[in-house]
């Protein structure tokens, strides 16, 4: 990408919508009865391989640049498909849509791309079968592809051993379909947006510290869901706010569900100039956010709040480089089993663009404050990555190139559009 230096980075965007929640929405109205209108949703590949996969399922779903309708059938309405279910990359298709085909009266195979077939499923594999899901991988190596032959399930008391909203909302949405109460007790709490949207298409769900419970066999009922934006895809431009010198952006319409805030959080702890305004809080919580060039400094991230910045902490790495000081990130081992190992993603392309950075089993350990410079940048096909570097090239001397630049479709397409407009030359 060319990185003329530029002046500073100025004005205001509107982030798409919230990815966890669009996939939640076409799922959660498919199972319920009625046609449930989705405004906001994001078009991105993750998200309309989970309309795909539900199409498949006989669901029909209108997709339009202004709405989504999901025409739901009820929770016993889904049919055989014809075909193997492919989720593309995403793996919050996979699991969560693992556990409501366990509980169908027929079998399934589910598929994905090259990085959905090297993603743990053993996690959610173990507590399905727990409930009397008939669960496999065809290759015996614990991943995609998945054989799910549909049984009647039986409600359980599972305790995680990660924090992992896809593992507790597989679970969940399977004990929809059990015959007495499920519920999933965590180490840490995840993001809730399962047990708020379950609550809100009728659902009965209730959480006492990290434990949610499920009841069994609701009257699921279509509903009208406006997505917030998303605060994974406006880490990007918070970091960019505060490491770009001479920015002011305004971030609009982003969902500050306390369980994914923690970009919040860590840009505040570092010393960034970071403003919530208009805050709204019905149902998902909502606001805009102005940042500001900031001098940051070095911070150790690590246990609770982890779960609530996973997605972000690649664009923390590029923060913590341009910070001064040291930043140590640990407690988080989960990196290495997302799109990428992306500890060692981030390790590779920062040192190559002449930060400081080492790292260690959970985590990492960055030197800030070293001068960046242009380097070739490999993404490994992880979207959070080359978003990440495209925001490091702002900060670095010459030109930075990053191959596989176009993965950024899985979660935000107009990503680099965005990007441009708020560049001052």
């Amino acid at each position: 990408m060319n990185t003329q230096k530029i002046k500073g980075l100025r004005g205001e965007v509107t982030i798409p919508g919230d990815k966890s929640i669009s996939h939640r929405a076409v799922m959660f109205g498919a199972l319920a009865k009625g046609t449930t209108e989705v405004r906001n949703f994001l078009q991105g590949a993750d998200c309309l391989s989970t309309i795909e996969c539900f199409r498949s399922l006989g669901i029909e779903i209108e997709n339009t640049p202004e709405k989504i309708l999901i025409h739901g059938k009820g929770l016993h309405g889904l049919s055989a498909p014809s075909d193997i279910l492919d989720t593309g990359n995403s793996g919050t298709t996979t699991r969560l849509i693992s556990g409501i085909l366990s509980a169908q009266p027929f079998e399934t195979t589910l598929t994905g791309d090259a990085s959905i077939q090297k993603r743990p499923m053993k996690r959610i594999m173990e507590p399905l079968s727990m409930m009397g899901a008939d669960i496999v991988s065809v290759n015996g190596n614990d991943c995609a592809p998945l054989r799910i032959n549909g049984k009647p399930l039986h409600g359980i008391n599972y305790s995680s051993k990660v924090a992992s909203a896809q593992v507790k909302s597989a679970i969940l949405l399977a004990g929809l379909y059990a015959d007495g109460e499920t519920s999933v007790t965590e180490p840490v709490i995840s993001r809730n947006h399962s047990e708020i949207m379950l609550n809100y298409f009728g659902a009965e769900v209730h959480t006492t510290g990290n434990t949610a419970t499920i009841k069994p066999q609701p009257n699921l009922t279509a509903q009208y869901v406006n997505v917030p934006g998303d605060i994974s895809s406006a880490a990007y431009f918070i970091a960019a706010g505060l490491c770009v010198p001479n920015s002011e952006i305004l971030i609009k319409n982003v969902g500050i569900n306390p369980t994914r805030d923690g970009i919040i959080k860590v840009a505040l702890a570092m010393g960034g100039n970071l403003t919530l305004l208009n805050e709204n809080h019905d149902g998902e919580p909502t606001a805009d956010i102005l940042v500001k060039s900031s001098n940051l400094h070095g911070i150790t991230i690590e246990g609770d709040i982890i779960p609530t910045l996973i997605d972000e902490l690649p664009i923390i790495n590029i923060m913590a480089a341009a910070a001064d000081g040291t930043t140590i990130i640990k407690d988080a081992a989960e990196l290495k089993v997302k799109e990428s190992n992306r500890i060692d993603v981030m390790v590779e392309n920062l040192n190559a663009m002449g930060a400081s950075i080492t790292g260690t089993d959970d985590g990492m350990i960055i030197e800030g404050g070293k001068p960046l410079h242009g380097a070739v940048i490999d993404s490994y096909a992880d979207h959070r990555i080359a978003m990440s570097f495209a925001i490091a090239a702002l900060l670095a001397d010459d030109e930075t190139i990053i191959k596989g630049r176009d993965v950024v479709n899985i979660s935000y397409p107009t990503f680099y559009e965005d990007l441009s407009k708020l560049q001052v030359i």
